[in-house]
């Protein structure tokens, strides 16, 4: 199946005069970098782009250059003066324009980032510390979707978000669903290219497990699909971390069944009202991942004012896929101890269970989905993950919340493995996290741009992940590759990623895996192109 154009073509003839009103291009060396990579892009597209509406150089206009930058990158860190910015940004609104980027970018030895949602926990999608100049191509403009309940798939491009994906399948039936992540801000290209775990993974697996077809553009500016491609590739690109391989441009995916009715909740708890931490180790013990599949029951810590005080609570939030009578038995069962009740329960669709997840207010429209956004605003702040596979004593859980109350905008989610998960083999794709794993922890950290003092919350974040090392996986001490962490096997700020050091988060994030995706790296982009502080690196010479 082809990628349906995303938007109407542009006459070539009317843009010319536009292009000439902005910009006077020279084709020689000495004509600035931009003009030099418009030239190239229009030499080697099969459509014409009017370049008001796809290129923002800050020379040209700096609020709108900071407008489009600004506009999908999440986290306040890399935004800031400081940080290094692209000489150029380019939206392009056709596959070829991605074709022609890739053959630019070699040609005129300039390094690219690329972003489709602009999530990645250390800006590397549209940052480079390591390497200057650089450029940015954002696919924000191809975001069509096309669902097919008949056989129960959909053609999804690189820069739709998952909620876009979510409403746009709900469109087209009330039983078909897709298990990709919680956050609907989340840029699909780049989110299936981590693994992509969401609400219903306990159930169904991944969004990488049911990935049926793809279209990336190769380091050659080839366009390739799953049989083109092959399979070691296909296998690559599902899981193997994104921008490793090649752009991105579109995934086929297997659509799951979902009820006419599921059924949420969210139970919040005190320490106080949690004597001796007894439902959150019943929760380790029973409900991350021995209840039954069709239950996901995370666990949400944060630190709250109490009387003057600081506490620290834990939300249990939840999605049944089922009704409520259904749910209450099985928690009556399963796990008494949170005392879940009939009024805690909420019946609703599937579609409207993704808005609540998401974190949107209540009665919130569906049609929220479609804006793209996130319910929480944009704030700068560093994570870090761990997988846990045997529950964490009361006394580790003692000196884990003495840690978190330290911090004022300390966050903690764990969320529960088990059910299938359990079943798909660690290689199945490049996400290894399997069989053993009862629940994986999310570290975040938060600070306003007036926090004179950002690196004390870094420090309380590191000082945090070093306390947990004796309660979390080791021989690797596993985390996951879509919540990026720079802390892991690198040396110093900004320097190079050496192979040996690259080994060290390689198998933290890959395990075993890491060496086949090092084989397949060497194999389909032996010069290096597709490249950033974590990519998968070269085999050494």
């Amino acid at each position: 199946m082809e990628i349906p154009k995303p938007i109407p073509v542009y006459s070539f003839l009317l843009i010319l005069p536009l292009y000439f009103l902005f910009y006077t291009v020279t084709p020689t060396s000495s004509a600035p970098m931009q003009d030099q990579f418009i030239t190239c892009l229009h030499e080697n597209s099969n459509v014409s782009f009017p370049l008001a509406e796809t290129f923002f150089v800050p020379a040209k206009n700096v609020s709108m250059f900071r407008e489009v930058l600004e506009s999908t990158s999440q986290n306040l860190r890399f935004l800031s003066k400081t940080m290094p910015k692209p000489e150029f940004i380019f939206k392009p609104i056709d596959v070829s324009h991605v074709q022609a980027t890739i053959i630019c970018s070699k040609k005129l030895g300039t390094h690219l980032r690329f972003r489709s949602g602009g999530h990645d926990y250390e800006g590397l999608s549209y940052v480079s510390e390591m390497e200057e100049p650089f450029i940015l191509m954002d696919l924000s403009n191809l975001r069509q979707i096309n669902v097919n309940i008949k056989d129960s798939s959909a053609w999804v491009q690189a820069g739709a978000t998952v909620g876009e994906l979510y409403y746009r399948i709900a469109e087209k039936s009330r039983v078909h669903g897709f298990l990709a992540g919680l956050c609907s801000s989340l840029g699909i290209g780049g989110h299936i290219t981590g693994g992509a775990y969401g609400s219903m993974m306990r159930k169904y697996g991944l969004g990488g497990d049911n990935v049926l077809d793809a279209k990336i553009i190769d380091a050659n500016g080839k366009l390739l699909d799953r049989s083109s491609m092959g399979e070691d590739m296909f296998w690559a690109i599902r899981g193997g971390g994104g921008a490793s391989f090649g752009i991105i441009l579109a995934w086929k995916i297997k659509l799951v069944p979902v009820p006419k009715t599921v059924t949420v909740f969210t139970v919040t708890k005190t320490l106080e009202q949690d004597v001796g931490n007894k439902i959150l180790s019943k929760w380790q013990a029973v409900a991350a991942d021995k209840l039954v599949e069709e239950l996901f029951i995370r666990v949400i810590f944060s630190v709250a004012a109490n009387n003057g005080s600081k506490t620290a609570t834990t939300t249990y939030n939840a999605l049944f896929l089922g009704d409520k009578d259904t749910l209450l038995n099985v928690m009556k069962k399963g796990f008494p101890e949170l005392g879940l009740t009939s009024n805690d329960c909420v019946e609703m669709s599937w579609i409207e269970s993704v808005v609540y997840i998401s974190g949107f207010p209540s009665q919130t429209p569906t049609d929220v989905l479609l804006q793209g956004k996130s319910p929480n605003p944009k704030i700068n702040f560093k994570a870090k993950s761990d997988f846990v596979k045997k529950p964490i004593p009361k006394s580790g859980l003692i000196g884990m919340f003495k840690k978190l109350l330290e911090e004022d905008s300390a966050l903690m989610i764990w969320n529960p493995y088990g059910g299938v998960m359990a079943e798909i083999p660690e290689s199945y794709i490049p996400f290894p996290h399997r069989k053993g794993v009862i629940f994986k922890i999310q570290y975040v950290t938060a600070w306003p741009n007036s926090d004179k003092k950002p690196s004390r919350h870094i420090n309380w974040i590191r000082d945090m992940y070093s306390y947990m090392m004796p309660y979390v996986s080791c021989n690797p001490r596993e985390a996951y590759v879509n919540y990026r962490d720079l802390d892991l096997g690198r040396n110093k700020k900004n320097a190079k990623t050496s192979f040996k050091q690259a080994q060290v988060w390689g198998a933290k994030y890959f395990k075993d895996n890491f060496n086949r995706l090092v084989m397949i790296k060497s194999k389909v982009d032996p010069e290096n192109f597709f490249r950033h502080e974590q990519s998968i690196p070269l085999l050494p010479v």
